[in-house]
């Protein structure tokens, strides 16, 4: 049976699963943490141990160096001849891509020539790939883009209401993000509950909604980056733009000063004055800390308005689905959340069964709703070994 990698590399880590295809059973998991530095850490999951190892990892090519080294020493494959194709995690495509692509020349210009739109992300996913095409020349390589999915959007969905001429001229419009997870949920929710107009609602230290219909994006929170949306761990989201003309003529600060600060220092750590996690935010919101509290309701309300937008936008929904680290894991955020709109959505809940909940697929809605609420796990790492696998069985994207 072929194996297949899923690959997601950041600028100071590169988080890897292997798959066996087309069984999608995941054989081994782990990640580089803190490349570039002396005290870096690599860590393998296999066979239900854990091994971590720290030492110097100076760049992605060692990352990958030491992976696949492992994968042999532990026994995870007897060949790296076993590995048949790699997936790259990008979170960039742009207007270029609409789907996964092969991992060629072009496809990596076009993601060299995004950086502007996802300074973050791009430059690392090219090193990744970069590290791994130095390593396995043989083995082909795929991207797998977060805004791909989000390519069905409509241009009333997608433009901003800037000069047309910006829009065309520099590609300034809504590009989302979370593509991956979004058609992950898409998929499981028509399967699993028969729904076809489906908000998603990925929630997490990042988060973005989308509304879905017949498995297609018609809208997302996200915009031209990922600072769009709904409130975050450390991101604004959406807001008067008049904010940043008016926060550099109060501090004196400069565009690019404020800019980081809405993306690093913003979200629920600039309201709350806690942290950006929000499991810290929910303790101190529950010790009484009024700070906490508002981020809380906020975040809540913010992501509250975008479900009510999104039920206009489907002409109904079928399901409204909570994943993510927050999504996932937080009854309490799922509350907060649903009680902002269970009286104008006809919703029923069962917020004892939500209490129980935590990193697993239930259905929390009562009979009774007019909408069902599920709470669904996401997994993009498979959303890109089965691309993988279909490179493999037909020889194309």
């Amino acid at each position: 049976m072929p194996k297949v990698m899923a690959v997601n590399a950041g600028s100071s880590s590169l988080k890897y699963k292997l798959y066996q295809m087309p069984e999608e059973k995941e054989i081994c998991s782990g990640m580089a943490d803190k490349i570039g530095h002396e005290d870096a850490a690599f860590i393998l999951k296999f066979n239900g141990e854990k091994h971590v190892e720290t030492l110097p990892i100076l760049d992605h090519t060692k990352a990958v160096a030491l992976l696949l080294e492992a994968l042999v020493k532990f026994g995870v494959v007897a060949s790296l001849d076993e590995i048949e194709c790699v997936g790259h995690r990008v979170v960039q495509g742009g207007k270029y891509f609409s789907k996964s692509a092969e991992f060629d020349p072009d496809t990596e210009h076009k993601i060299d020539i995004l950086t502007p739109l996802d300074p973050l992300h791009a430059q690392a996913h090219l090193l990744g790939f970069r590290a791994f095409k130095k390593a396995l020349p043989n083995v082909p390589a795929i991207a797998v883009f977060d805004t791909a999915f989000h390519q069905t959007m409509e241009e009333e969905d997608y433009l901003f209401p800037i000069p047309y001429e910006y829009s065309v001229k520099y590609d300034c419009r809504r590009y989302g993000a979370h593509g991956t997870s979004h058609n992950y949920l898409a998929i499981l929710g028509e399967k699993n509950y028969g729904a076809k107009r489906i908000i998603s609602c990925h929630i997490g230290s990042g988060s973005s909604l989308a509304a879905i219909k017949d498995g297609k994006c018609v809208a997302t929170s996200m915009g031209l980056t990922p600072l769009g949306g709904v409130m975050m761990g450390t991101r604004t989201g959406d807001m008067d733009p008049s904010v940043m003309d008016y926060l550099a003529t109060c501090t004196g600060k400069d565009v690019h000063e404020l800019y980081d600060i809405f993306n690093k220092k913003s979200g629920f750590l600039g309201v709350s004055g806690v942290s950006n996690d929000t499991r810290d935010v929910e303790e101190a919101d529950k010790s009484g800390n009024k700070q906490a509290q508002i981020a809380s309701k906020l975040f809540a309300r913010r992501v509250a308005d975008y479900i009510g937008s999104y039920y206009v936008r489907l002409g109904g929904a079928d399901l409204i689905i909570f994943s993510a680290g927050i999504g996932e894991n937080s009854a309490y955020y799922r509350e907060l959340i649903l009680k902002d709109v269970e009286e104008a959505l006809g919703l029923k809940i069962d917020y004892e069964l939500n209490s129980k909940i935590r990193g697993k697929e239930a259905l929390i809605s009562l009979p009774e709703s007019k909408i069902k609420v599920a709470i669904i796990p996401t997994d993009e790492e498979v959303m890109i070994a089965r691309d993988c696998y279909k490179r493999i069985v037909d020889g194309r994207i």
